[in-house]
Parts: structure tokens; C-alpha cells; sequence
């Protein structure tokens, strides 16, 4: 009886022993649970048991956890959003927390719809991105500093129309421009230095096709011929340097200066006394009004206009006019030649008949033949001047057809080959040495070549 009585101490006692200890553990081990925006609680336990709450603390000064799908250990003072699974880890003795199962499916079902992806950034990458942040910006605050200093340098265009309408600025057209110089031209006021400043002007404006033909609508091509026969030799030169740039390669203005006499004025002009200068303007006016213009060569030819160049080759020692003359005839003989030849074919130009009709009437080579250009040409090969034995060697293959005869007889003429066919095939020879082989000198042997063949 006695032994029952103390066995039954002894088992009250442990019992108040493992009721202490429990209860000190509980309190110990005591969790800390803040409200969520769900509402509800967190609980923890054993494996989950139910977490108590510890008044004693202030809420401001907890330290709230924000749970992940995985357990995380919880340290002392700290508190976890309400719905969050808390244990105690029996092994390790450490309370442990992770999303609840309410939390967990909704942040794995967020996650999964916007398929995002939890970088990860090492602390150097941080620190680099954050360095290029800032270099981005200070490059752009740049860009605009040098914007605005740009800008600060030019004025708006709007303001400029304004500033330039207060003036009263008036921009000229090329019309406007050539009515004014011509007023000048004519106005009695004008001096001498006056014109000549106006006329280089006009030589300016009139190489554009659409100015030269506008010049002659205006009446500036009779102007422009007062000026040929003005007495001041100066005012002729610019005379008629305008009128062959106004002539070059445009048909409209060469039939109107046919109109108007210009090719009387010219050849008159060549006939008479005039400086070297002044005749020089006025063959380029002459070969520009002739060139692909068989209606002028035709007029030229009866004017008396190959007597005209063969007094004036005659009379020119330096070879300047001589070379531009020669160049005149090989023009003309070669447009003639060109244009008689059958590969052009009529059905794709309907005018090459009237041109071909046209060229028949301009009977230069019987022109030639009679005027003395046989002799006349040869005298050319004298010269020092390559480039003048070069133009004369081409007109003499062009007018053989007529004056093959005539170089046969002509001795000086079969000298001045042989002569220069050895001076030139020296100065071959020293070209192929400098890796030239189809070089300019070269290109002259073929001529003189070509030139003893057609005369044996």
C-alpha cells in the first residue's frame, strides 16, 4: 500500500516535471504573427504547430519576414505575414517559415501566367550597369549642351524670311538678269570698262541652251552684233567671244544668227585688219556657227569664206590661227563624210535623208582643191608644235581624196613624212621604254603612216 502510494508520487512529480518543461519550452519557442491584407493567421508546431502570439512586443518593432516557397530558418524577433507555414525543426530546435498553401499557389500561378524569371545579378554587374547608367546620362546631357550651342549659332529660317521681306531683297532670275545687262549694254551712260563687265556676264549665262535662246527673244543677239562692229577692238573681242558661246551646239540660236547676218559680220571682220586677239574670238564664233549647220557651210562656201581662211593662214606666222583653221576644214569634211555614210539607218531618223540632201549642196571638197588647201595645209607640218603637225596630218588624210595628186607631186610634202616618221618613231621607242606602248607619239606614226600609203 505504501509502495503504491509512492509510485503514485512519483509519477504525479514527473508529470508536473514534463508539464513545466512544456509549458517553458511553449513560451520559449513563442511566434509572433502580424495581420496579412488576406486576413487570417500564421501557425507553427512541431511539424506546424500553431504559433502563439507575444503581446509584450511592439509591432512597430518587429522585423516581418516575407516567406518564399522554400522552408527558411526564422530568428529571434522576427515576425511572418499571417497565412505563412511555420514548424519547429525537432532535429535543429530552429523555427522555420514558407508560404502558406493559399500563398504558394497564387505566386506560383502569377509566376507561371507572366513567365517571369527571378534574375540574379552579381554585385559587380550591379556596379557596372549602375556606372553605365550614369554615363548615359551624362551623355545625353551632353548632346543637348552641344544642340543647343549649335542651334545658338544660327539664326531660324522663319526669322530670316521675315528679316529678308523688311529688306526688301529681291532675288533675280537669269531673265531678270540678262533684261538688266542688256539695258546696261544699250544705255548710252555706259562706259567702255562698263560693257566689257556687262558682256562677261552675258558669256557666263548664255552656256546654258535655255539663256542663249531667251538673249536672242530678247533682242540681245542684234546688241550683241553692234558690238562686233564697234571700233574699240576690245568690245569686239567679248563681242564675239559671247556670240560663239551663245552659238555652241545650239541649233536655235545658229539659224537665228543666220537671220541676222552674223556670218557677213564675221567673215568681215576676218577680212580686214584686226588684231590677233580680236580673230582669234571670231573664228571660234565662225566654227561655231558652221558645226553641224550645212545651211551656214553652204552660205560660207559661196560668201567667199575659203578665201577668206586662205588669206588668213597666209598671213599668220605664229601657227595659232593656221591650226584653228585647219581644224575648221577637218570638221566640216569629216560631218559631211559621216553623215554620208550608210549606217545610219533612215527608218530610226526620219530627217537623215534631208541632212544627207542638205550636206550634197556644200561642194567643199572642189572648194579646196580650188582655193590651193593641197599646198596650203602641208605648210602646217612645219611647225614645232606636236599638236599642230597632229591636226594637220588629219586634215591631209581627209582632203586626199581630192589632193592625192597634189601630194605626190608636192616633194617637201614626202620629205616633211620621212623627216617626221623618224623623229617620232624615236620618241615610240622611248615611250614603250616608260610602258606606254599605244602612247601619243605612238598615235602620230599611225597618221603619217596611213598618210604615205594612201600616196604611193
Amino acid at each position: 500500500m505504501r509502495l503504491t502510494s509512492s509510485r503514485a508520487v512519483l509519477a504525479f512529480l514527473l508529470l508536473l516535471l514534463l508539464h513545466c518543461w512544456h509549458s517553458g519550452l511553449a513560451h520559449k519557442s513563442a511566434l509572433t504573427v502580424v495581420e496579412n491584407t488576406d486576413g487570417g493567421q500564421a501557425v507553427g508546431g512541431d511539424e506546424e504547430e500553431e504559433a502563439t502570439v507575444d503581446e509584450d512586443k511592439d509591432e512597430g518593432d518587429l522585423e516581418v519576414v516575407q516567406p518564399t516557397e522554400d522552408w527558411h530558418t526564422l530568428r529571434p524577433g522576427q515576425a511572418v505575414p499571417a497565412g505563412s507555414h511555420v514548424r519547429l525543426n525537432l532535429q535543429t530546435g530552429q523555427r522555420e517559415v514558407r508560404l502558406g498553401e493559399e500563398q504558394l499557389k497564387y505566386w506560383t500561378q502569377e509566376h507561371s501566367e507572366r513567365g517571369e524569371v527571378k534574375p540574379s545579378f552579381s554585385p559587380d554587374e550591379l556596379k557596372r550597369a549602375m556606372k553605365k547608367i550614369k554615363e548615359d546620362l551624362n551623355s545625353v546631357s551632353g548632346d543637348a549642351k552641344r544642340q543647343d550651342s549649335v542651334a545658338s549659332k544660327y539664326r531660324p529660317i522663319e526669322e530670316l524670311k521675315r528679316d529678308m521681306a523688311q529688306l526688301e531683297l529681291l532675288v533675280e532670275t537669269d531673265v531678270q538678269i540678262m533684261r538688266r545687262l542688256l539695258e546696261q549694254l544699250n544705255s548710252s551712260n555706259s562706259t567702255t570698262e562698263q560693257r566689257l563687265s556687262v558682256l562677261l556676264e552675258l558669256e557666263y549665262l548664255v552656256h546654258q541652251v535655255d539663256n542663249a535662246q531667251t538673249l536672242c527673244s530678247m533682242g540681245g543677239l542684234q546688241v550683241i552684233l553692234q558690238g562686233l562692229n564697234s571700233s574699240d577692238f576690245r568690245l569686239q573681242e567679248s563681242s564675239a567671244f559671247v556670240l560663239g558661246s551663245a552659238l555652241s551646239s545650239n541649233p536655235v540660236v545658229q539659224v537665228k544668227a543666220m537671220e541676222s547676218g552674223a556670218l557677213q559680220t564675221l567673215l568681215t571682220i576676218l577680212a580686214t585688219a584686226q588684231p590677233l586677239r580680236v580673230k582669234k574670238k571670231v573664228l571660234f564664233a565662225v566654227a561655231a556657227l558652221l558645226r553641224h549647220f550645212p545651211y551656214a557651210q553652204r552660205h560660207f562656201l559661196s560668201h567667199g569664206g575659203l578665201q577668206v581662211l586662205s588669206e588668213l593662214f597666209r598671213e599668220d606666222a605664229s601657227g595659232v590661227l593656221r591650226t584653228r583653221v585647219v581644224t575648221m576644214l577637218y570638221d566640216m569634211i569629216s560631218e559631211k563624210e559621216l553623215i554620208s555614210q550608210t549606217g545610219l539607218d533612215p527608218v530610226l531618223d526620219a530627217s537623215h535623208e534631208e541632212r544627207v540632201r542638205q550636206y550634197s549642196k556644200v561642194l567643199l571638197q572642189a572648194e579646196l582643191l580650188e582655193k590651193g588647201w593641197c599646198s596650203l595645209v602641208p605648210q602646217l607640218l612645219e611647225s614645232a608644235e606636236h599638236d599642230y603637225r597632229e591636226k594637220a596630218l588629219r586634215a591631209l588624210l581627209a582632203m586626199a581624196p581630192v589632193c592625192l595628186e597634189q601630194y605626190r607631186l608636192d616633194s617637201s610634202l614626202l620629205g616633211s613624212l620621212l623627216s617626221l616618221r623618224d623623229q617620232y618613231q624615236e620618241s615610240v621607242l622611248s615611250e614603250m621604254i616608260l610602258g606606254e606602248e599605244n602612247g601619243y607619239f605612238a598615235e602620230i606614226v599611225e597618221l603619217i603612216d596611213a598618210l604615205q600609203v594612201k600616196i604611193k
